[in-house]
């Protein structure tokens, strides 16, 4: 079987060791520019945001509230090991009214490595139908295959770290 490599020297993850994959950005160039629109940061009833314990506790300090006022106005449990910003009217509590992240500077991986997920680089259909959710999708300048690999590791990396 052949593993998904994210990064020359990395382990096999979770994900890879079960699919034989070839991803969307190894056989075409992808292109993705940031519109801020807000509209990753929206969805359904199943949608969440997920954020390591550590990510919670920069953001809370950030906040400077306390972590049971965090916890309690903020997040809620996802795993053991994970957390899950709230979602307020399927949207997450830290976008503003304007459409803006509060926290953009601290956000947590998920949300830094939008849209280069394993499930969105699946093919052209997936990544196209994201597309149709996020207007900067197909837009803008190429982005360099080594920036798609370092966001993928990234999020490989704290799906392992949640197990």
């Amino acid at each position: 079987m052949m593993y998904l490599t994210v990064i020359k020297g990395t382990k096999p993850t979770a994900f890879s060791r079960h699919v034989k994959i070839i991803m969307i950005h190894q056989q075409r160039a992808l292109r993705f520019k940031c519109t801020g629109c807000g509209k990753c940061c929206t969805g359904g009833e199943d949608h969440y945001i997920a954020m390591s314990k550590m990510e919670a506790q920069r953001i809370q300090k950030h906040l400077g509230i306390s972590s049971n006022w965090f916890r309690r106005r903020y997040v809620t449990h996802l795993t053991r090991n994970t957390l899950t910003a709230r979602m307020h009217k399927g949207q997450c509590v830290f976008l503003s009214d304007s459409g803006k992240c509060q926290i953009y500077k601290l956000r947590p991986v998920q949300c830094r490595t939008y849209p280069y997920w394993p499930e969105l680089l699946e093919n052209k259909r997936v990544w196209d139908n994201e597309a149709t959710h996020c207007e900067g999708i197909n837009v803008g300048n190429v982005v360099p295959i080594t920036d798609i690999k370092l966001k993928l590791a990234m999020q490989l990396k704290s799906e392992e770290d949640d197990v």
